[in-house]
Formats: structure tokens, C-alpha cells, sequence
């Protein structure tokens, strides 16, 4: 927030008298004048008025959201009645951003001579200051959700909230459906029983529907409980979204748009600074080393994203804010409205998997409220091209996509559990009261919050006779922690961000019991989640099969000849929105549109037409098809012939449109059922659009609306969820953020696999005997509503049941060679491997095409 880009010129006209003449000197004097939305806020704040901001970026949101607090404070100071203690406590996602914020206020507030106070509060923030703010509180405390459940976990909580009358909670719409807003959700109720006066302010920029967060910043069951006022900030410029129609060749597959980074560095040149967004660090790093390859110009490039050290990430920001950069390739690191210089274009490459996220990333161009922002979509593949027009009308139309609200958390609520026994003995009426008056946690019945309470205190059933996991007792009517150690140890592990460790890949030695031998690298825990025993995949060029997974490692053999079971697959990792899959369906079954999008895109899909279907949109096509290699040869080894021959495989390609994370649990289901028919799956492969399934037997005489029958998500997803590894990763999660098992001791801290080694035998102690403990039901929440992508997945079925086309083709169909592109396409690097994919991908398209010769 920098002063020129929050305030309007001034008018000719006098400004409200809500503004004292301080104020209102202040703006007159630079003639600027406050926005409406700023002054409804100013109103509804003085008159102590739970609001939600909605405003673009550029329209002074955070001025808006400290407007209420600056003049308030300033009315107590005139009136020789200074406010004592916290008056306003700021919480953003981001502890860059929050020091950001406070670096911007410092200039409104000296310039005005305002007696306030100001401070920030970080994990970065020294222990020394952190005890001067407890003891001696700014006016204005700047911090993040981790830190605020930490300061309510005090004894002294009571005292330095007392006084609390406003929390204003920035970039809103990014925390809320998380578990970090669940924590905030519960740390706000707590809010309100030290402070009943407070109100809560909720800035946005990018809401399809406010209600949700409406309820957040409203109180639940609560008698007389005023609900938070909308106020829609008016005007804002439409963004300028512009389509890459590069002159070289499209890929069919692929994330990388290394056909188009000439083109995108000469956008860069013409730009003062250029954000250039990808969807993962993998791409970021590409990006990055191509874009460099070909700065002849020597342009000052960045990098930005999670996985950089820290150090590194603020020497970037901080270049940016010098003006020193014309150009950073970054992730969603720099998603969030952080002000870091005069970015004038904004870059996506690849698809950007909502409306709402490329209107975010859109805003962090042109910092002005009337003055558009530009971006430049920049498609890395056929596909691509589809969703980047459906997301580039999206923006022209104002249309925002939603999501799906979650429930709050029960390992959330476990750790807030223990955080307020920290701070002082509870009654369990009062408290489960108050969590329930948090929107997230409105719908939890009491059977559950003592469930919850009695895993806090005494570890469940099956663990309760182990001293280690009772940490609160109840004395006098009232839980309390059971020693200073256990409120230390809360103190020390407090937070819902879990990092997933890394496993060592080693060769099983053949002597005797499976022990892992040679290393060949590390994978990161992830990726193994997905895989059973006995499943092949690639890594470091070899074709390998898993045999177990260890604490520290994960053993393999060498597999001898066909395909990887289930292969690696690149692409984004944020899920494709509803909305978007819904568009981008659409268009493809629209034959009246197809003369708006680029040549090859029409080509493509007038020859599907020809030569298989384009189905309904509320269709879902199936293809069967044979697709083989030359005898005797693996599938990267040499170029794919057409067929059915004795090394070949079958295929089944069915376009769901549904995003990865469907697809892929899709994927496991259809597997399991296909090996019960005897088709002899060898492998699947989801991308967002597809699922390609492959076998050694032909499946075109299947029983189709069988084998897609909903009843997969019963016992066959169960029956995979006892084999997989998934369950247990997911677990530990749960059970780090529920504070069961602990990452960091004094003066030390558990390594990764040293966690795991805790989680694994915790889980299966629990599952063996107590299968309805409160953190394995987190655990399948988790895994239902994230990773399996289960809801979604439901209404897929439900929503293709007795609309299903099945084709049974005798070559590869247009539509299907993106994902039979993916098929091939693994982490195996070099010139070798770039020349086999292009041999490949040169082959399935000419089958597919009917360019082939016979």
C-alpha cells in the first residue's frame, strides 16, 4: 500500500466529517481524496462493525482496512484519553507482508504526527522485542495466524487482549478454507471472549462469494451478534489479458513453452518489470535457465520461489523494490498483494487453473485502481490453449470461480485445545461454546469436541495408559495442562504447516531380508504416497520396482522390460477449478466456436470429429484403442508402432475434464477393477483433462457403466486405501499439527524420517485397535477432501451415470495424444531423452492425424 496508489485525486468537494481535520488537511494538502469504500469503511468501523472490504487491487484496501484505527486512536489521543495497550491487531498470510504493511503505514503516521505505535511480530522477529511487546504492547501490531495462537496460548493472554478493539485480516479469501484459517477462525472466538467489543475488518480482492467469508468474520450461536456488513468497492479498471498466439509450432504436450520464450523475452524488453508466473518450482527453474540462455541483452532476471532459501527470496524482493530488476520468475510465493515495485505486465505460462488465481496474479500489475492491469497468457501446450481462453473471457466477463468449504479441521481443534489450556484452566461448556461461534467449526456437535478433548488429554483409548500422551488433567471442574514441560513443547510446535521429507532411493540388497543398499538419490515423500509394493516407476534413468518403504528409505530392484506401472507426471499442482473444466467442456463440444481459436487447436479438433467423437457436455467419452512397440523393445528405447502385437498394449482414454487430483484416485479405482477382470492393467497416467489407462489384455469389450459405476468409491476405495501408503503419510500430519507427535524438543529438533518412524508405529497401534480414533477420522478427511479429491470425484460419476460413449477405435484417437504424450514423458534428462519423446511424439501424431503412412 503506497499512499499514491491507495487515494483518488481530490474533488471539489468537502471531505466527510468523519475525517478529522488532521486527516483530512493530510490528503487535502497532496490533493488526493479518500475512495467511497474507504469511507463506508471508516463508518462502519467507528461505529464498531464487522465489515468485508472487496476491492481490486490498486483500490486502497489496506489504508481502508487501518482507517477506522488511525482515526479512532487519534480521537482518543485529542480527547487526553490515549488508548492503553493493543488497539488493533493486522494478521496476514505472509510475514513479508506484514513487515511491508508496517514499512507503508510509518509514512501517513509520521507525516501526521500521530501518536501511535506500531510493531511487527514474525517467526523472524527477535525474542527480545517479542518480550518488549508483550510487557509494553504497540498501538498496532502487525503479525501472521501462527503468531496469534501462540500470544493467545500465554498466560498473559487475557491481559494484553483486553483492550483489543479491532483485527483486520488481509488477503482473506487465501487463508480462510485452510487449515492456518481454521487456527485463525478458532484464535478469533478466543478474540472475542477476552474483547467482547471487537470487530474483525476482512480484505479481498478476488471473492465469488463473500458469504462464506461473511460468516467467518461473524460470530455463530452468539445472541444479539450483529452480521459483518459487505462493502463492494466500485470502478476498477478491466484487466488487459492478452493470448500468446505464438508463430512457432504448439506442443501437444509438455509445461514448459519452451517453444515460446524468444516471443516472451521480447515482451519482457518492452516492459519496465515483468512477473512471470508458473504453477510449480520445477517450472520456475526451466523457466528461469531458459530465459537466461538467451538474455543477450544481459537483462537483470530472478528467481523467487519456496523451495530458495530465505535469504535469497528477500534479496529479490527487495531488488524489486529498488527498481533494479526488469524480470522474476516466481510461484505463488509472489501470489499474495505485496507492493514490491512498479511491475507493469504480468507473464502465466501454462494454464492457470482458475479464474480467481489469475486474477490475483494479474493484479500484482499496475498498482492503480483505474488504470488496467496487462498480462500475457502464454499456453505451453493444445490444451493449454483451451483453458487460457476460458480463462481469458472469464476475466473479461468478471467471473470468479469458487470453491469447496471444508469443515474445520479436528487436528486443528486439538491444538487449540491444548493452546488455551496453556494460557489458563478451561471449563469444557464454555470452550466448546466458543468454537462453535467459529464459522469453520459450526456444524461440530458436542460428541465430537469431547472426542477431541479427551485424544488432548489423554491420547484416546488405545494410548491413554502411556504417560507421554496424558497432558491435561482435570481439576476443579477445569483442564489445565499437566506441567510447564507439555506447555513448552506446545510453544515450540505450534502451527499447521507440515514439510514433507525427502526419502532415500536405495537398491534392496538380494541377501537374505530386503535392506537397502546403494543409493541412488532422493524422492520427495510425496510421489512414494502413490505407490504400492511391487509398482514400477523411473528414477535416475532406470526403470525400477518398489519392494518396501522404510523410516528412512525407499528400497527398489531393478525391473527388467515393459512400463512403469505408475508413472511420475509433470504439470501444476494446483487443481484445475470446477469452473474452468466446466468452460473449457464447453468449448471443446461446441463445433460453433472452433473458428475462434488458433489453426492448430481447429485442426485438432475437426479431424476427433472426423475420425472418433466429440461427445455432449455432460457426456464422458471412452476410447479403446491398441497402441504397441516393436518387439523386444521398451517404450523409450525406440520408435512406437501402430497395433496390437505380442509386446503392445491396450489402451483405454476416457476425458473426464474433472483436474488431476479426481483423475488420478480415478485411476487407482479403474486399476483395481481391471485387474479383477483380468486385463492385466500395467499403468495409468491423469493429466487434468484425461485419464490414459493401459493393459495387456484389450478392453474394448467391457461393460462400460460396470466398470464407471459409482459404487468404486465403497469397498474398492477402502480395499486401496489399507494397501497404499498414503493413509500413514497422511496421519502423520494430522498428528504433528494435533501435537501427538512432536517436530522440535529444546535445543533440538526430530528429523523427518525420525517423525515418520513415530507416525508409522503410533498408526498402526491405532488401526489395529482403535480404528475410529479421532485422528484417523482427521486423517481420511484429509485424504477424501485434498489428495483423493473425493468429492469431485462423486460428482463426476454421478454425474456421466447413463452418459457414457464408448468408441472402440483401431489407432490412437486427436483428442487422446496429449496424454499419451504423458505416458512416455518421465524425469529422465538430456539431449537422448528429448530426441526418443520427439521420435515419439512425431509417431502418435501422424497416427493420430491420419498423416501416417501404411
Amino acid at each position: 500500500m503506497t499512499t499514491h496508489q491507495a487515494l483518488a485525486p481530490a474533488e471539489n468537494s468537502s471531505l466527510p466529517s468523519l475525517l478529522p481535520p488532521t486527516f483530512t488537511n493530510w490528503f487535502a494538502g497532496r490533493g488526493w481524496a479518500p475512495r467511497p469504500h474507504q469511507l463506508d469503511c471508516l463508518g462502519a468501523g467507528l461505529a464498531g462493525r464487522s465489515h468485508l472490504l472487496i476491492a481490486p487491487t490498486g483500490g486502497g484496501k489496506t489504508l481502508a482496512g487501518f482507517l477506522p484505527s488511525l482515526v479512532d486512536l487519534y480521537h482518543q489521543a485529542d480527547a487526553g484519553t490515549p488508548h492503553d495497550g493493543l488497539h488493533t491487531l493486522y494478521i496476514s498470510p505472509l510475514k513479508a507482508l506484514a513487515v511491508d504493511i508496517a514499512r507503508n503505514l510509518e509514512m501517513p503516521v509520521s507525516q501526521m504526527t500521530l501518536p501511535i505505535t506500531m510493531g511487527t511480530r514474525t517467526g523472524d522477529t527477535p525474542s527480545n522485542r517479542r518480550q518488549r511487546q508483550k510487557t509494553h504492547p504497540p498501538h498496532l501490531l502487525l503479525t501472521t495466524p501462527e503468531q496469534l495462537a501462540l500470544l493467545l496460548a500465554n498466560k498473559d493472554a487475557e491481559a494484553f487482549f483486553g483492550k483489543l478493539r479491532c483485527v483486520i485480516l488481509d488477503e482473506i479469501h487465501a487463508i480462510v478454507n485452510q487449515k492456518r484459517g481454521h487456527l485463525m477462525a478458532l484464535g478469533l472466538a478466543r478474540l472475542r471472549a477476552l474483547s467482547p467489543g471487537v470487530r474483525f475488518t476482512g480484505l479481498s480482492a478476488t471473492v465469488p462469494d463473500p458469504q462464506p467469508l461473511l460468516d467467518f468474520l461473524t460470530p455463530q450461536f452468539v445472541a444479539g451478534a450483529q452480521p459483518a456488513q459487505l462493502i463492494r468497492a466500485k470502478g476498477g479498471a478491466i484487466p488487459k489479458v492478452s493470448l500468446l498466439n505464438s508463430e512457432e509450432r504448439i506442443p501437444w504436450s509438455g509445461h514448459s513453452a519452451r517453444h515460446a520464450m524468444a516471443e516472451m523475452y521480447d515482451a519482457i524488453k518492452d516492459a519496465k518489470l515483468t512477473l512471470i508466473f508458473v504453477n510449480t518450482r520445477n517450472q520456475a527453474e526451466i523457466t528461469f535457465q531458459e530465459l537466461w540462455r538467451i538474455n543477450d541483452d544481459n537483462l537483470p532476471i530472478a528467481l523467487h520461489h519456496g523451495s530458495l532459501d530465505v535469504g535469497r527470496r528477500r534479496k529479490v524482493e527487495a531488488a524489486m523494490a529498488r527498481g533494479e530488476l526488469r524480470a522474476v520468475v516466481c510461484t505463488s510465493t509472489l501470489d499474495l498483494g505485496i507492493d514490491w515495485g512498479d511491475v507493469d505486465l504480468v507473464i502465466q505460462i501454462g494454464a492457470p487453473k482458475g479464474a480467481s488465481r489469475l486474477t490475483q496474479r494479474i493484479g500484482r500489475a499496475n498498482h492503480r485502481m483505474n488504470e488496467p492491469s496487462s498480462a500475457l497468457l502464454v499456453p505451453a501446450n493444445r490444451i493449454d490453449v483451451l483453458e487460457c481462453i476460458a480463462a481469458q473471457e472469464a476475466i473479461r466477463e468478471g467471473q470468479l470461480d469458487g470453491e469447496f468449504w471444508r469443515g474445520g479441521a479436528l487436528d486443528v481443534l486439538a491444538q487449540h485445545i491444548m493452546g488455551m489450556a496453556c494460557a489458563a484452566p478451561f471449563d469444557a461448556d464454555d470452550l466448546y461454546k466458543e468454537v462453535i461461534s467459529a464459522a469453520p467449526y459450526s456444524d461440530l456437535s458436542r460428541l465430537q469436541f469431547d472426542r477431541v478433548l479427551e485424544f488432548v488429554s489423554t491420547g484416546g483409548y488405545a494410548l491413554k495408559n502411556y504417560e507421554r500422551y496424558r497432558r491435561l488433567v482435570l481439576r476443579d471442574g477445569k483442564w489445565q495442562v499437566r506441567n510447564p514441560q507439555v506447555a513448552q513443547q506446545y510453544r515450540m510446535n505450534v502451527g499447521t504447516i507440515v514439510e514433507a521429507p525427502a526419502l532415500n532411493v536405495r537398491l534392496g540388497s538380494k541377501k537374505g531380508p530386503i535392506r537397502g543398499g546403494r543409493k541412488l538419490g532422493e524422492v520427495e515423500e510425496w510421489f512414494v504416497e502413490w505407490l504400492n509394493p511391487g509398482d514400477t516407476f523411473l528414477f535416475a534413468g532406470e526403470l525400477l520396482r518398489l519392494e518396501t518403504v522404510t523410516v528412512t528409505d525407499v528400497i527398489v530392484s531393478r525391473a527388467k522390460g515393459g512400463s512403469p506401472k505408475v508413472p511420475s507426471w509433470q504439470g501444476g499442482k494446483f487443481p484445475l477449478s470446477t469452473y474452468l473444466a466446466d468452460r473449457v467442456r464447453t468449448m471443446i463440444h461446441t463445433p460453433g466456436e472452433w473458428h475462434n481459436y488458433p489453426e492448430p487447436v481447429q485442426d485438432w479438433l475437426r479431424i476427433q470429429q472426423e475420425k472418433s467423437i466429440i461427445p455432449g457436455p455432460d457426456q464422458l467419452l471412452i476410447e479403446t484403442f491398441p497402441y504397441g512397440f516393436e518387439k523386444g523393445q521398451h517404450a523409450l528405447d525406440g520408435r512406437p508402432t501402430r497395433g496390437s502385437a505380442r509386446n503392445g498394449r491396450h489402451f483405454l482414454v476416457c476425458y473426464p475434464f474433472d483436474g488431476q487430483l479426481a483423475q488420478q484416485t480415478l485411476g487407482m479405482l479403474l486399476t483395481r477393477r481391471l485387474e479383477r477382470l483380468g486385463k492385466q492393467p500395467i499403468g495409468f497416467v491423469p493429466t487434468e483433462y484425461a485419464l490414459s489407462i493401459w493393459a495387456r489384455q484389450d478392453m474394448s469389450d467391457l461393460d462400460m457403466d460396470a466398470l464407471f459405476d459409482e459404487d468404486m468409491l465403497g469397498d474398492d476405495l477402502e480395499a486401496w486405501l489399507q494397501e497404499s501408503i498414503l493413509m500413514k503419510r497422511t496421519f502423520r500430519n494430522c498428528a504433528i499439527i494435533a501435537g501427538l507427535i512432536e517436530r522440535r524438543f529444546p535445543g533440538q529438533e526430530k528429523t523427518g524420517r525420525q517423525v515418520t518412524f513415530s507416525a508409522d508405529l503410533i498408526y498402526d497401534v491405532l488401526r489395529d485397535h482403535e480404528p475410529d480414533h479421532i485422528l484417523l477420522q482427521a486423517a481420511w478427511d484429509d485424504a477424501a477432501g485434498g489428495y483423493l479429491d473425493l468429492k469431485r470425484l462423486s460428482g463426476l460419476l454421478a454425474r456421466v451415470r447413463g452418459k457414457l460413449v464408448h468408441k472402440a477405435l483401431d489407432r490412437v484417437s486427436p483428442l487422446a495424444v496429449p496424454v499419451m504424450l504423458e505416458v512416455n514423458r518421465e524425469p529422465i534428462l538430456g539431449e537422448a531423452q528429448d530426441a526418443m519423446l520427439a521420435a515419439i511424439s512425431d509417431d502418435i501424431v501422424d497416427i493420430a492425424m491420419g498423416t501416417d503412412v501404411p
